[in-house]
């Protein structure tokens, strides 16, 4: 029982878990983000007061980007242990040339991180520490980026990333700084001062040592004014994403996983982009910026055909084929298509039995498993030992059968029928001699010649796969 004349930040910091842990199952298990600093050692020590130590687990992060790392990991296991608090924690390798800034990169690695650390405790709830000062700092950043509204908005007191199963929960986000140096101080409470924090090379410490307490003296609220000012920016980004919503329902093709370029370019370069940055954020990719997003708004508008679109983002590349507009893997670090096809030669293959047989070239590979005899895209073994096996690109006018006893078709007729677009018609077409026994999207050639339709009894089976690198597990 906390006395009611409790000192009164020990009352707000306190008060403010409580209406954090409201609601949540009894059972449930909390994690917390913590780094041994000032801000998260107050939410541990809070926390554990507020929702007991056996259902808090103390999660840290250990970023190896300065000397004293080893030190605050210890300092951190130690303080859990004194608390009676579940404590685990990760390395993680942070990129310092990965173009987006050591900061960002850290974030990135940090939340990875934390998100494993969650799934391997069972915890679907992880509580960070940032106060109304860090929410300061960040709205101003975004606005001397020039960020969008969702820039705007800033940090919310609750949120689950997509493709996510944990809530990112912020207790302390309406709270002072100055509130939290009152509950330790009050408290006794320990902590680490990382040395980067006052490195003002970074913009965001530029920020807190040499703006922020001018801010201050002239504008003392600016605090509240600007968390108010997130939390209109978040309203106004919730409506855009109804907007988008809407805009996603009429456009979706193929369960969300493409676009209809008619519906999309029907839309003004405003709303549409706000579609494409919502279906983007819908399929895990990160944010693109608002010109890249005009950029693919201005050539899915001008293109005349599948091979006039290409935009390059966040390893993928934007596609058009007939009407739909999709994402591949791949970006501009690739080869163009030409080349690659120019690259390579005829590979062969003396077949013996082997399960899997890689092409570098194609950066896939074919895999040979046993099946029943007659099963789909399978073969008996001697149509595979019969001569040997090779791979050749396409170079028109290859015809084959899907169906036993059906007419010969030309690939290219076929690739059209089943949707394939254009683009992933560069397949390497398996060959026994110069017999076409198979083709990637379209399965076995069903001449008899070719796929040993006169079989003994008792003979062995193929079934024939072909996987492209990032299928092979």
């Amino acid at each position: 029982m906390i006395p009611p004349n409790t000192y009164s930040a020990d009352r707000v910091v306190l008060d403010a878990l409580g209406v954090a842990l409201s609601g949540v199952p009894h059972d449930a298990r909390i994690a917390i983000a913590y780094s041994g600093g000032l801000d998260s050692s107050v939410l541990l020590d809070a926390a554990v007061r507020v929702a007991g130590a056996a259902r808090c687990v103390a999660l840290h992060v250990h970023h190896g980007l300065s000397a004293n790392a080893d030190a605050w990991a210890e300092h951190a296991a130690a303080r859990a242990a004194s608390l009676g608090v579940a404590f685990d924690a990760m390395r993680v390798d942070v990129p310092r040339s990965s173009g987006t800034g050591i900061e960002a990169s850290a974030r990135e690695r940090r939340y990875d991180a934390l998100e494993t650390l969650c799934a391997r405790h069972g915890a679907t709830m992880l509580w960070l520490a940032q106060h109304a000062d860090d929410q300061a700092e960040t709205v101003l950043l975004q606005l001397l980026r020039g960020s969008g509204i969702a820039g705007l908005a800033a940090m919310a007191p609750r949120h689950r990333p997509a493709a996510s199963s944990v809530e990112r929960v912020r207790p302390l986000l309406h709270l002072l700084r100055a509130q939290l140096e009152r509950y330790a101080a009050e408290r006794g409470l320990a902590w680490i001062d990382d040395e980067s924090n006052a490195d003002t090379r970074y913009a965001r410490n530029a920020l807190r040592v040499d703006v922020l307490p001018a801010l201050a003296v002239h504008f003392p609220g600016f605090r509240d004014a600007l968390g108010r000012a997130a939390q209109h920016a978040a309203a106004a980004q919730r409506l855009l994403d109804d907007l988008a919503a809407l805009d996603l329902g009429a456009a979706a093709r193929d369960d969300g996983r493409a676009l209809s370029r008619a519906a999309l370019v029907a839309l003004d370069d405003a709303r549409g982009a706000n579609l494409l940055r919502y279906w983007m954020r819908s399929l895990g990719l990160p944010g693109a910026s608002a010109a890249r997003l005009a950029n693919m708004m201005r050539q899915l508008r001008d293109a005349q055909d599948a091979h006039a679109l290409r935009v390059d983002h966040a390893g993928q590349r934007l596609r058009l084929y007939r009407d739909a507009v999709c994402w591949e893997a791949g970006d501009s670090a690739d080869p163009r298509d030409d080349d690659v096809v120019a690259a390579r030669g005829v590979a062969t293959c003396a077949w013996d039995g082997q399960e899997v047989w890689h092409l570098p070239a194609w950066r896939g590979t074919y895999v040979f498993a046993l099946a029943a005899p007659g099963g789909a895209d399978a073969l008996p073994e001697a149509a595979l030992r019969g001569a040997p096996l090779a791979v050749r690109a396409r170079e028109g006018g290859e015809r084959m059968r899907t169906s036993p006893g059906g007419s010969g078709r030309t690939l290219k007729n076929l690739f059209q029928e089943q949707g394939v677009p254009a683009w992933q018609r560069d397949v390497p077409l398996l060959y026994a001699g110069d017999r076409l026994l198979y083709v990637p999207r379209l399965g076995v050639n069903r001449d008899g010649a070719a796929t040993g339709g006169d079989a003994p009894v008792g003979a062995r089976w193929r079934r024939i796969e072909w996987r492209p690198d990032l299928l092979i597990a």
